[in-house]
């Protein structure tokens, strides 16, 4: 038994959760079971509840900043659990990782210049890419079946060529790969960054999922490889999915290289962002001061609930083809063997099984 309680089942509606209170308004029926959204329905480390409370006694809410303190915290957290040394001018502050992914677009690349993605992934990244005005560039992770198992890798002769033929400008790694869990290697990363040094490529790495990662695996953050790669890479972290906290706004960018750091930052000040939320830092601080045993309790529970998922998929859905995580606490499910049209396979998912999911169409765009 544990110190923590992950069994604990906590209600959130009422509380304009966007993952439970919006359910007539997204289309779906009330009674479905909402897992489309990646946040957590564990209460978090109860030392960040604490740290919270103490400071809303306070009761005064002025502007705020990170100090030396923070700063100490969050390197100390990337020594220790990802190897990585970072300096305190390095991290620049923004109140999410989708918000600075958008910046550094558009801090380092013009309009009509390329960027290149990796798809099935994190669909926001096509997203802010189109938005912006820059050319989207796909470079399909290769997919295969092994032992009933889905299995990703990526094509670097096609990334390579790519890069060439469209003359890409930045390339938005996931890593770890949301949502097909992989956590790539060092000879990935390292051949990533060889490719992108090669073509003058800066890499924003989306490593918000860095704390899940199981068994023998291990989370490689793609700057701390060698120095030239760091000096061409944005990394974007948050404590929000480690420690359930996305609704606290913050998330620390650690930009090793100085002029593009300067240009992140202007580009930021043009949204008129100028300080986080005084309860994310509080969060965040008290987060990676005390947080290991809790999330190493939470990682133990989170493999118990992949291997229910495995095992009754298997046993009830034999056709399902499921892709194990490495990574992330998401489950990649194949239905293609079933034949069905997506528009029937939805009907199903949502009107007989009651779940709501994302469709895996959104994140393939």
């Amino acid at each position: 038994m544990g110190t923590y309680n992950f069994e604990q089942i906590i209600d959130r509606t009422n509380t304009n959760s966007l993952k439970y209170d919006f359910t007539v308004e997204r289309g779906k029926d009330n009674d479905v079971m909402p897992l489309w959204v990646a946040d957590m329905d564990f209460a978090t480390l109860p030392e960040i509840t604490a740290a919270i409370e103490k400071r809303a006694q306070h009761g005064i809410f002025g502007y705020t900043y990170p100090k030396e303190e923070y700063q100490k915290t969050v390197i100390n957290w990337m020594q220790k659990r990802h190897n990585y040394d970072i300096r305190p001018e390095w991290l620049v502050y923004t109140p999410g990782v989708v918000f600075a992914i958008s910046m550094a677009v558009r801090a380092v690349t013009e309009e009509g210049e390329a960027v290149l993605i990796q798809t099935p992934v994190y669909y926001p990244f096509s997203n802010i890419v189109q938005e912006n005005g820059r050319k989207l560039i796909n470079n399909s992770l290769h997919y295969e079946v092994k032992d009933n198992k889905g299995v990703y890798s990526i094509d670097f002769a096609r990334f390579e060529d790519l890069i060439i033929k469209n003359s890409v400008k930045v390339f938005l790694l996931c890593s770890p790969h949301n949502p097909v869990g992989r956590v790539w290697t060092k000879e990935e990363l390292t051949r990533i960054g060889e490719i992108c040094l090669k073509h003058n490529v800066i890499i924003i790495a989306d490593e918000i999922h860095q704390d899940f990662v199981y068994g023998e695996k291990k989370h490689i953050p793609i700057a701390s490889i060698n120095k030239d790669i760091e000096n061409i890479t944005i990394t974007c972290t948050s404590p929000s999915k480690t420690f359930n906290l996305a609704g606290l706004q913050l998330s620390n960018i650690i930009i090793a290289n100085h002029k593009i750091r300067k240009l992140f930052k202007k580009e930021m000040g043009k949204t008129g962002f100028d300080e986080p939320n005084i309860f994310g830092i509080e969060a965040c601080q008290a987060a990676y001061t005390y947080g290991e045993c809790w999330l190493e309790e939470l990682k133990v529970y989170l493999l118990e609930n992949i291997a229910y998922v495995r095992n009754f998929v298997d046993t009830k859905m034999p056709k399902v083809i499921v892709t194990i995580p490495e990574g992330t606490y998401l489950v990649w499910l194949d239905f293609n063997k079933y034949g069905l049209e997506l528009r029937e396979l939805e009907d199903r998912i949502q009107n007989k099984a009651k779940l709501w999911l994302d469709e895996g169409i959104i994140f393939a765009k």
